[in-house]
């Protein structure tokens, strides 16, 4: 196992060397990555639905995804004395785990199938107390929950007054669009999230403010470069295309 890991690492720093290499004589266009402070151009990524431009870090593996929500949890918690809170990130990222481990006094992951975390469980029964924490992370994990109500509901109920849920989906229409079975060509999410998404969340949380692509420095490059015109498709059959090659994308920030 730690010779497949160290393998794996030689061939993802050899490449990134292969790519800043190139990148030195090429005229693509340069961003900033928030998350390594990488200079240069982003890696365009082959996905079910077609390429995707500047997508990814070639030097931490940050998305663009990955990037907005790093901007905008430093945004929140800017001035927020956590060195004493509890929070639970379910799926977690590898760099983000290291990023919210500094951050709070508590830290502990979550996941239904992941084995190298704190907690195995299933997010719409979880076995925590009431008011057991008070941030929750939880990235494009509400698009593979069958009863995502009730999982927003568990979220609610597990974090303390004051308390925070971070919980980013896919988006990737106007209106979601909820599938009968988990769709294998979209890694078996039951649904395709909407813009309206999140107004599931203001019937638990007091408040939800939407952090955008727009709301962060254009050099960061958070914005989705896809072409959804195509839609619908053989891979998106129930989707609507969507006008336009450069779609924002959105941090939604629950509050207790």
């Amino acid at each position: 196992m730690k010779l497949k890991k160290h393998a794996r690492q030689l061939r993802d720093k050899t490449q990134f060397h292969l790519f800043r290499l190139r990148s030195l004589f090429s005229k693509s266009e340069k961003f900033d990555c928030p998350v390594c402070s990488y200079h240069g151009p982003f890696m365009t990524l082959a996905t079910v639905t077609g390429p995707r431009q500047h997508a990814k870090c070639p030097k931490c593996g940050a998305r663009e995804r990955h990037r907005l929500q790093y901007l905008a949890v430093n945004q929140i918690l800017r001035g927020r004395n956590t060195a004493e809170q509890a929070m639970l990130h379910f799926a977690p990222e590898p760099f983000l785990k290291e990023f919210f481990s500094k951050k709070f006094g508590k830290y502990e992951t979550a996941d239904l199938m992941m084995d190298d975390v704190d907690h195995r469980v299933d997010m719409q029964s979880l076995p925590f107390a009431d008011e057991s924490y008070d941030f929750v992370f939880a990235s494009c994990v509400l698009d593979f929950i069958p009863d995502d109500a009730k999982a927003i509901r568990e979220l609610r109920r597990v974090l303390r007054p004051n308390g925070i849920a971070i919980l980013p989906v896919s988006l990737a229409c106007e209106k979601t669009i909820e599938y009968t079975e988990p769709n294998p060509v979209e890694a078996y999410q039951l649904r395709a999230c909407g813009w309206d998404y999140f107004s599931r969340y203001q019937k638990c949380f007091s408040r939800v403010e939407e952090l955008s692509s727009q709301t962060f420095p254009a050099e960061n490059q958070t914005f989705i470069y896809e072409d959804r015109s195509q839609w619908p498709n053989k891979n998106c059959p129930q989707r609507s295309p969507m006008p336009g090659r450069r779609h924002p994308d959105v941090v939604p920030v629950c509050y207790v």
